[in-house]
């Protein structure tokens, strides 16, 4: 948002804020990385149900898993929930959903780190973390 300080009537300052400009680049990164963030986690919570992408199953970390009392396919399907909700909820509130979706994908980051070979996975998922940060910061500037 662009600020403006102007001199008031009495001799004080007066602060007035524009609404953004649609052509302004930083306002285009905050609608990319919103828009982003809403389809990216419902698209991966749907499919953790009908596995068309991927089997998110062998994402899950033994360690995880063991501790599940509905099992590993079960937590999955339970965590397909939590990421539609999470996409929904930057849908409808960026600013809190955000800071959700980041620290989520920190979470997936922690479970990837302990399944050997998928460090290269939970690299990307900490740059999706950052970006989702960074989703959150933009949302404080750009709030309606």
């Amino acid at each position: 948002m662009e600020h403006t300080v102007t001199a008031g009537a009495e001799g004080g300052f007066v602060e007035r804020t524009a609404a953004p400009a649609k052509t302004s680049p930083a306002y285009q990164a905050y609608q990319i990385l919103r828009i982003a963030f809403v389809v990216a986690p419902v698209v991966a919570g749907l499919d953790k149900f009908f596995h068309l992408l991927v089997n998110w199953d062998m994402y899950l970390a033994p360690a995880i898993a063991n501790l599940s009392p509905v099992g590993g396919h079960g937590l999955m399907l339970v965590i397909g929930m939590i990421e539609i909700a999470a996409g929904v909820l930057v849908a409808i509130k960026p600013r809190i959903g955000a800071y959700v979706v980041s620290a989520w994908l920190l979470g997936i980051v922690i479970n990837l780190l302990l399944i050997p070979g998928y460090f290269d996975v939970a690299l990307r998922d900490f740059g999706l973390a950052l970006g989702a940060l960074a989703l959150g910061r933009l949302s404080e500037e750009f709030r309606a």
